[in-house]
């Protein structure tokens, strides 16, 4: 008899809990010392701005964290978001129905997503190698399918739709409620986020104890293609265009909020909101030091510092069990 047994590894709820505590900590901190140095950044347009910029990282830091969480790696979301930029913009002005052009984007994401866990699963081909070809291919295969323009979008109900709010909330903002809720449930509260976490801890033993790891990391994969689609909708109607070179480094900007959030690069250890609040922490720092009128390249200095410093405590941490 073969059943699936639910792994004894699970997820470290506690620490996650404290961290999680700790990066709000760090962002209220973030707001405060900012809303008192500048004029503007307390101001409800800056704030609206501030939610818009942080929105569509946060989402692809979701998807880029379930595939961190089993030890892979996905460098491919940036272009995947470019692309299906493209995707959108040339089936709506196809005549496609907004919703049924919406739909067939996301399953592009899907398909993406398969393709990776195939390479990975079938193929042997490590996560950094098959997702780096993806990077590359799609950003050629986007300049081809546009001849190197961009593809003006030819719906105004769908650009507006980015640009307003529910309740003084931009809608933006609620896509990452839609995503980030059932993502938690997902992971935290699913026998099959904690076949994550499981795999990311001890491939072998996860097989040996009956979890089916070749599906976990098919699953993962998919879900960072998932959401990857998915920013590529709200992108395409925030600019009202298409253009595969869009999202250019925005996976080096999700793996970095996926990290500050708590996500370890050994996996085993992440949590959804960790990577939610590291995206808002980046977008408060670029959007405060663009206030504070500090030099771009300051801003990166930043973010590389935060990660040196987390994922070295996370060694730290990791030593110490």
């Amino acid at each position: 008899m073969s059943t699936e047994a639910i792994p004894a590894e699970k997820p470290k709820r506690n620490y996650n809990a404290l961290f999680g505590l700790t990066l709000l900590a760090l962002l209220v901190l973030l707001w405060v010392i900012l809303s008192v140095a500048t004029q503007s950044f307390a101001s409800a347009n800056n704030i609206s701005n501030l939610l818009r910029q942080g929105s569509m990282i946060a989402i692809l830091a979701v998807g880029q964290t379930f595939v961190i969480i089993t030890g892979g790696i996905d460098l491919s979301v940036g272009a995947v978001v470019g692309f299906c930029t493209v995707t959108t913009a040339m089936l709506i002005n196809a005549g496609v129905p907004v919703f049924v052009a919406i739909l067939l984007t996301l399953l592009v994401g899907v398909a993406i997503g398969m393709f990776h866990g195939f390479g990975i699963v079938k193929m042997g081909l490590p996560p950094f190698i098959i997702t780096l070809a993806t990077l590359t291919s799609l950003r050629g295969i986007g300049l081809l399918m546009t001849n190197g323009n961009s593809i003006s979008i030819n719906n105004d109900a769908f650009q507006e739709f980015s640009r307003n709010s529910f309740i003084g909330i931009p809608n933006l903002f609620w896509m990452v409620i839609l995503v980030g809720v059932p993502a938690y449930v997902f992971l935290h509260h699913s026998r099959w986020g904690r076949y994550l976490f499981s795999v990311g801890s001890n491939a072998e033993a996860s097989r040996l104890s009956g979890v089916n790891v070749q599906r976990t990391i098919y699953m993962a994969y998919t879900l960072s293609g998932l959401c990857a689609a998915f920013v590529g909708v709200l992108l395409a109607s925030r600019i009202g265009i298409g253009n595969p070179t869009q999202a250019e480094g925005w996976e080096l900007q999700a793996i970095a909020s996926s990290v500050i959030g708590g996500t370890s690069l050994f996996g085993a250890v992440g949590s959804v909101h960790g990577p939610l609040l590291g995206a808002f922490i980046l977008a408060t720092i670029n959007n405060g030091a663009n206030l504070l009128n500090v030099n771009a390249f300051w801003q990166r200095v930043i973010t590389g510092v935060l990660i040196i410093v987390i994922v070295y405590f996370d060694g730290l941490r990791r030593r110490g069990k």
